[in-house]
């Protein structure tokens, strides 16, 4: 069933999904989208998608039936990311008992018009088979532009600041498309080897590459995250020893991020046992991790922080892989998060205890931190403000070199415009740090699920996010200074170095080709708009207020028991937490929201709380 326009202005949506489900962030993103819209959109209960998962079998249809009935639905989308084949099951029988009831489908005198299934691409590509290409499908890659067009909405109903959203990210696409239909980056080559005296060294460092290929003029450096996975520990070493021979040999990578296995991080050392790896490179021993530099050399090295005995963890890695690098999680990588064994507060202390030895030894640090808050319901005010108070932690520990990472595209719903405010804002707060001791090195990545499932609209979806890195600071040839390389099949399988060297070489393509696009194309005129320096403002103006109001109220704030105690007092909202909602109940009593291309913190109404009676509610919750 297809939209029909003519009946737009009384159209309801009701949005709908299997119980068995967890997949929740897509329909309350459309939900808002739609309500920006002037729409009435219904959200199905609880005990509606309970019975989504007995239609199966045959059961009841009386709930979902009646939900349909009293909210007037004459759009109904329907919602399943798991098994295909199941989903293609659950829609069939959803869509023949919606048929054959006299009372709900419009042909019989019902409100019901339209139904539309999201789903993973091959469930999509079955509905479509199945049903001749009857129903619209999502698979989850469309921006809020490509939805709502897709959906039959009129542009006037649409919001001026999504349609200027959308130009401005349609643009950044059109460059990809005509890049990659091109193969611009087949026109990419390796650099020459850097010219200093320990290139490649157990010698060779971060800030010694940055200061050779500035002077060369070919910054940015390329960073990836590598890994196999096989179930046999020795194969998957093998074949990372395979692969990192080869990236070392076609010289488009300059670092190797060890894609380390959870048991790696959680049980270095120890007997594993039958213990269970979730992926990623098994490394368990010291002989190991030196094998991994060899064979990686002449690029540098880095591995994620262990999960506990955090510092001795650190020790380890730079005795033996020369890390480039040091990233901790503060706040993360414990128990709520699933990671490791310990407390938050315990993490706190563990991490700070790290923060100190790797000051000692004059390494960079890269707080791993903004975009975990993101990923459980935080607000973009808590993005800015945590990766600032761990910037801070860092300098007054002692640290001389900040590498920033800046996760985009998180929520992958994020409108191109906010991600430019958002990461100029933290930008400009998080360099007011600087001097001649402690410096910022800017580091952008795209998001986590930002690419699509379809390959080659993944790729230019890469070409797009890297012209968005380019946006955040035009202005400035040498920025950014370290690309964080997300590999175009980051959403159907692990890049093998194959796929690594092509998505180096697409984001080099476009750092080259993007500039004479975004002059011919006038998007110099979005990046520079006032508009976009306001939503910048707003946010670096709220992110200074919660940091003065946190040094004022929180004792020793740059501790471990300062850090934790501004997550305890709800400084930092995050509604989707699954673990220690009970301990951080006030962190989590928040509801944020997606707004003008944003996430807010919102009251009971839906309407965004403004700083101050934000702050008013956290002093409040304090004194209880």
């Amino acid at each position: 069933m297809s939209p029909k326009g003519s009946h737009s202005s009384g159209r309801v949506f009701g949005l709908l999904k299997s119980s068995l489900d967890a997949h929740m962030l897509g329909l309350s993103s459309l939900a808002q989208i739609l309500e920006q819209c002037r729409y009435r959109t219904f959200m199905a209960g609880v005990h509606v998608c309970d019975e989504v998962d007995r239609i199966r079998g045959g059961g009841p249809f009386g709930r979902i039936k009646s939900w349909i009935q009293k909210n007037g639905i004459t759009d109904l989308g329907f919602s399943y990311r798991l098994d295909p084949a199941q989903g293609l099951e659950i829609f069939g029988r959803l869509v023949r008992n919606i048929k054959n009831d006299p009372d709900l489908f419009y042909k019989k005198g019902g409100n019901l018009r339209n139904i539309y299934f999201a789903g993973l691409p091959d469930a999509c590509q079955l509905v479509e088979r199945e049903f001749n290409n009857q129903f619209i499908t999502f698979q989850g890659d469309e921006t809020p532009g490509e939805t709502l067009k897709k959906l039959g909405i009129p542009l006037e109903r649409i919001p001026r600041a999504i349609q200027e959203n959308s130009v401005y990210d349609d643009l950044r696409l059109d460059f990809g498309k005509k890049m990659i239909n091109n193969e611009m980056q087949y026109n990419i080559y390796p650099y020459e080897r850097y010219e200093y005296d320990d290139f490649g060294t157990t010698k060779d460092n971060l800030i010694t590459r940055l200061k050779s290929t500035r002077e060369a003029g070919i910054l940015p450096l390329f960073r990836a995250h590598v890994g196999p996975y096989d179930p046999d520990r020795e194969k998957a070493l093998t074949l990372f020893s395979v692969w990192l021979k080869k990236l070392a040999q076609s010289r488009y990578l300059d670092i190797v991020s060890v894609g380390s296995s959870q048991l790696s991080q959680s049980h270095f050392g120890e007997d594993w046992g039958d213990l269970p790896n979730g992926g990623g490179v098994p490394f368990n021993n010291e002989f190991e991790l030196r094998a991994i530099r060899e064979d990686a050399a002449p690029m540098l090295v880095r591995a994620y922080s262990g999960t506990k005995n955090v510092a001795d963890y650190a020790k380890i890695l730079d005795d033996n892989l020369n890390n480039a690098w040091h990233a901790l999680s503060f706040w993360w990588f414990n128990k709520i998060d699933g990671r490791g064994p310990l407390s938050v507060r315990q993490g706190l202390n563990e991490h700070l205890q790290a923060l100190e030895y790797i000051a000692d030894i004059g390494k960079p640090f890269e707080p791993n931190i903004p975009h975990h808050f993101a990923f459980r319901g935080a607000d973009d005010f808590t993005y800015i403000v945590s990766a600032y108070l761990a910037a801070k932690t860092a300098k007054k520990m002692g640290i001389k070199y900040l590498v920033l990472q800046n996760m985009l595209n998180t929520p992958k719903s994020t409108w191109g415009v906010r991600d430019l405010a958002k990461a100029r804002a933290m930008l400009r707060l998080v360099r007011e740090l600087e001097n001649d001791n402690f410096k910022v090195i800017y580091q952008p990545r795209a998001g986590l699920d930002y690419f699509s499932p379809d390959m080659e609209k993944a790729k230019i979806q890469l070409a797009a996010v890297t012209a968005l890195m380019m946006d955040v600071e035009p202005h400035d040839p040498a920025s950014p200074e370290i690309i964080h390389v997300v590999s175009y099949s980051e959403a159907f399988f692990l890049a093998d170095p194959d796929i690594i060297d092509e998505s180096i070489r697409i984001t080099r393509a476009a750092l080259r080709n993007y500039p004479e696009f975004r002059r011919s194309r006038f998007i110099h005129d979005i990046i520079t708009s006032r508009e976009l320096a306001d939503a910048s403002e707003e946010l670096y103006e709220g992110a200074k207020r919660m940091v003065k109001d946190m040094e004022g109220s929180v004792q020793n704030l740059f501790s471990p028991e300062g850090l934790f105690q501004v997550f305890r007092n709800g400084y930092f909202p995050v509604p989707y937490l699954w673990e220690g909602r009970k301990d951080l109940s006030r962190a989590v009593s928040w509801d944020t929201r997606q707004i003008d291309g944003g996430v807010w913190v919102v009251d009971d109404k839906g309407r965004k709380i403004e700083i101050s009676d934000r702050l008013d509610r956290v002093h409040e919750m304090m004194e209880r």
